[in-house]
């Protein structure tokens, strides 16, 4: 569970009600996630999801994250909306925290992903991704390749704590990434972070995307290379193709791949896994055994890495490839 930033019932009073949401009813913590506190508020007016940002977040940051936000909801994404207080802003502090509210999702995240849950993923993101083109505000990926290797450098020379031999495949690979990354493919806003946990479903139709906290500019592609990364993994760390090729199949129904992207997806596959193997290599070393946050284990991306490896085109992951 996550380490909360207590707040009491007066403070969250008078905060609910300097948005004009109105009274307070109710509200508790909302364990999952790790980032930042968020609580479920049961106002007068509805229900809706207060975040306060932890230091793990920049404040400079946050006009970003909420404008993407609002930009998406009002372009038709199945998003959370950012709440205007009285005066227009949707960005405060309470209890020490920058703070937000955003509207209320319905729906449970699939802890067992389906094909047919890979599908609506798909085409949810292709439109998020069109939905965004013309959202002028940028954001610089800082965990894309130019943050890899300063991130390994923090805790390379206990990498092999975590796994004999990590070291040197971390090495390694980011040799090869970084000489032969994909330059020049169609960028936009990406997610950046669209796991299982992050997309709500009603049975098995798509009700909501969340968690836009580490959306930023890159390659589009390599979005859908960090999902594919994210959902269509068994527990055995073996690449389920069926629900591979229905997560492609979706994004293509709404936004069909560049030759080039299409080119230069077992790369980005290979990124993709190796961003995350950074972080939580860095987190396993460096989050104290008596925190309340569960570290996530490394070792499930090098088992993702080393498939990559292993691909020379999307015919590996499932898809046709044309001759």
């Amino acid at each position: 569970m996550a380490v909360y930033t207590e707040i009491s019932d007066e403070e969250l009073s008078r905060f609910v009600e300097s948005y004009g949401l109105g009274q307070l009813l109710s509200y508790k913590g909302i364990a999952e996630g790790v980032e930042n506190s968020n609580y479920l508020v049961h106002a007068s007016s509805g229900t809706f999801i207060l975040t306060l940002y932890e230091k793990r977040v920049d404040p400079d940051d946050l006009p970003f994250f909420l404008g993407l936000m609002e930009h998406l909801f009002q372009r038709g994404v199945t998003c959370p909306l950012p709440v205007h207080d009285r005066q227009g802003k949707v960005l405060n502090k309470v209890a020490g925290r920058h703070a937000a509210f955003v509207t209320f999702l319905e729906g449970v995240w699939p802890r067992k992903p389906t094909a047919e849950h890979a599908v609506e993923v798909g085409r949810a993101m292709a439109r998020m991704h069109l939905a965004s083109q013309d959202f002028a505000p940028k954001r610089h990926n800082a965990l894309g390749l130019t943050g890899w290797r300063p991130l390994f450098d923090k805790f390379s020379a206990r990498s092999d704590d975590i796994m004999p031999g990590l070291h040197k495949l971390v090495s390694n690979e980011l040799d090869v990434l970084e000489q032969n990354w994909p330059r020049g493919l169609p960028e936009g806003v990406i997610h950046a972070d669209l796991f299982p946990d992050n997309v709500f479903f009603i049975a098995k139709k798509l009700s909501g995307l969340i968690d836009f906290y580490f959306a930023c500019n890159d390659a589009l592609a390599y979005d859908l290379a960090i999902a594919l990364n994210a959902w269509c993994f068994e527990s055995d760390f073996s690449y389920n193709v069926t629900k591979g090729r229905a997560l492609i199949k979706g994004y293509e129904d709404v936004r069909p791949l560049t030759n080039d992207e299409r080119a230069a997806f077992p790369l980005l596959a290979r990124g993709a896994a190796m961003r995350f193997l950074l972080t939580r290599g860095y987190d396993w070393l460096n989050t104290p055994k008596t925190a309340l946050v569960a570290r996530k284990d490394p070792f499930d991306y090098v088992r993702r890495l080393r498939f990559h490896q292993s691909a020379t085109s999307l015919a590996d992951y499932g898809c046709e490839v044309a001759g």
